[in-house]
């Protein structure tokens, strides 16, 4: 579904990508891994068009998406829950939920049900506003905002980062139930080792604004990925 293929990025003479590729497939869940400052976030950014590329290639579904603004990636089935979650505090949970209808046409305008099944929290909060909820519960109607886009790639950028252990709990239910759906690749960035291996079908480990290990379930669990996101 999502192919990204030896991206380069730069912010001014900086440069935060070198060659990076990457590839989110539908029913699994890629893993994006690394310390603070390698480029993971400058690849979301990329991915959902905040950031413009300098080289490479980014494809949903085929379709080349590189130049696209980010509504229209938006348009196009890519749905984003950035770090720090960024809701808006002054609007009730409802509105909230309501903002993920911009890209969407005038008949699928309504809150998907599985979104209070996930998390049944915000079916209870409707009417309060979203700064009055807590860090995790924020996380919660941030992630229910991008469900409501009916998305086909999900980009969750550290979804557990400053969250409470038992929402970090409900968060992963959440990602394993949306990948046995089938139907929706999830991209998730994560520090957090446990969480990560817990979920990852695959993954990719950054340092430095490039990939350094790359592979399955299997090679997430060696000694050495978690000594590198230690170092």
């Amino acid at each position: 579904m999502l192919n990204v293929e030896n991206v380069t990025l730069f912010y001014g003479a900086a440069q935060a990508l070198r060659g990076v590729s990457v590839e989110a497939r539908p029913g699994q869940v890629t893993c994006v891994l690394g310390r603070n400052g390698v480029g993971k976030s400058s690849l979301m950014r990329a991915i959902v068009g905040h950031r413009p590329i300098a080289g490479g290639s980014i494809t949903l579904e085929g379709r080349d998406i590189a130049r696209m603004k980010p509504y229209d990636r938006a348009r196009n089935g890519i749905a984003y829950v950035p770090q720090g979650r960024e809701i808006f505090p002054l609007l009730t949970v409802r509105e909230n939920l309501e903002t993920g209808y911009a890209p969407l046409k005038r008949g699928q305008r309504s809150v998907p049900d599985e979104v209070f099944e996930i998390f049944p929290i915000l079916k209870s909060m409707m009417n309060r506003r979203g700064g009055d909820l807590s860090g995790g519960q924020q996380q919660q109607l941030a992630i229910g905002r991008a469900l409501t886009t009916r998305p086909k790639l999900l980009v969750l950028d550290e979804p557990t980062e400053g969250i409470q252990p038992s929402i970090i709990k409900d968060i992963g239910r959440a990602i394993s139930y949306l990948r046995e759906r089938g139907d929706m690749a999830i991209l998730l960035v994560e520090q957090y080792f446990e969480f990560a291996r817990d979920l990852a079908d695959r993954f990719i480990l950054m340092e430095r604004g490039e990939v350094v290990v790359s592979g399955g379930r299997a090679e997430l669990a060696g000694d050495d990925v978690r000594r590198r996101m230690a170092i």
